[in-house]
């Protein structure tokens, strides 16, 4: 077999990029954006068509002018599963190369137990790979907790101690690719949602505590160690109270239903999300001032992020939605209180999460996609055909 050479397929790859974020774009669009001439647009998609990458489409007329075609995954393209974990339940969908969720599964944890859950996921995993054989490339996993090549170190709101994470595909050797979940969360606004175009965002969610990362042209900024973004284990709360994951004073325990169940002088919930879903429902006063104060700690937080990393926008997902339509007031009030003076005359706005609540899943998804429409991914599959 001829030898790939290195460059060989990175118009390919540019190609192919802008088909996975851009769903339903045009040749003559990518031919734009690529500056491409026509002729090396029809070449490089003639291309990719002969190994099983992509297939074409009339597009919809325009009036005058050439005809041109929507790019496509093809049908017997590769694939990845994206699998997103929560709290209470697990996600995953098969996904191609333009994007498009080919199916979706839900389930319910019949046990929180590691052990059961990452069993579940690994039969998943394999359910897909005896499906779709040598199609799926890459499993990506979105999970709710502090994570560094591929294991997660910590996960307090489901009180695991440190995992490998890659036993998911150990038994089908389909390479793992796993990120917390509130980052991928906002990768997914970034590339398709409420932060697209955006040089700089912040994005935060809030379930069992907030998570949430800090997006540079649609890339998480990480940290040295793949680690960054645990915005809730910043000590904006009370220094006297003691978080799960060994710090004191985090902003987590401020900002969700066990902040609620506190202010409510009521027993701290067995499930912080739930109960905090059954006070927002409440109308007496007594829930009314504990979301106040919440939502107050939540916009004090999210402007000492602003302070911190002057975003163009910031976008908020989950519960964080809710508790600030509750009560709005109080938000902005707490809010523009925390700026600085010169962020107020023009703060960044503050919006809700397009990807609800598929947030997680689709930045998986996205994680997927990057490997999958990588050079070297796209020469060892073109190798394969």
């Amino acid at each position: 077999m001829t030898p790939v050479r290195r460059g060989q397929w990175q118009t390919a790859s540019d190609v192919l990029v802008r088909m996975s974020r851009q769903p339903g774009i045009t040749r003559a669009a990518v031919a734009r954006e690529l500056r491409l001439s026509t002729s090396s647009a029809t070449e490089v998609t003639a291309r990719l068509r002969d190994v099983r990458l992509l297939t074409e489409a009339p597009a919809p007329s325009q009036g005058r002018g050439r005809p041109t075609t929507v790019l496509r995954a093809h049908p017997q393209g590769p694939v990845a599963l994206a699998l997103d974990l929560r709290q209470g339940s697990w996600r995953s969908a098969v996904v191609s190369l333009d994007g498009s969720f080919l199916e979706q599964q839900s389930r319910r944890h019949r046990s929180r137990r590691s052990q059961v859950v990452l069993s579940n996921l690994q039969k998943e995993v394999e359910r897909a790979h005896r499906q779709y054989g040598a199609r799926l490339r890459v499993v990506s996993l979105a999970a709710p907790g502090t994570i560094r090549d591929n294991r997660l170190m910590q996960a307090p709101t489901l009180d695991w101690a440190e995992l490998d994470l890659e036993t998911v595909t150990a038994r089908t050797g389909i390479p793992l690719l796993a990120g917390n979940d509130a980052t991928l969360s906002g990768v997914a606004e970034a590339r398709t949602g409420a932060a697209a175009g955006a040089g700089t965002a912040l994005h935060l969610i809030v379930e069992v505590g907030l998570g949430g990362t800090l997006i540079i042209d649609g890339v998480p900024a990480q940290g040295a160690s793949g680690a960054g973004g645990e915005y809730g284990h910043v000590p904006f709360g009370d220094r006297t109270r003691s978080c799960p994951c060994g710090a004191r004073g985090c902003w987590d325990l401020d900002i969700d239903g066990r902040a609620l169940a506190r202010h409510l002088k009521e027993t701290a919930p067995d499930d912080p999300y739930a109960y905090a879903e059954a006070v927002l429902r409440r109308t007496d006063r007594a829930a009314a001032r504990a979301v106040a104060k919440v939502v107050t700690a939540l916009g004090t937080g999210i402007a000492g992020l602003v302070n911190a990393h002057d975003p163009d926008v910031v976008t908020l997902g989950g519960l964080a939605i809710p508790l600030r339509t509750a009560a709005e007031t109080s938000f902005e009030q707490a809010y523009l209180a925390g700026l600085m003076t010169f962020h107020r005359s023009s703060p960044p706005p503050v919006l809700s999460a397009t990807h609800q609540p598929d947030g997680p899943l689709r930045g998986a998804a996205a994680l997927a996609l990057d490997h999958l429409t990588s050079e070297p991914s796209i020469a060892t599959w073109a190798a394969s055909q």
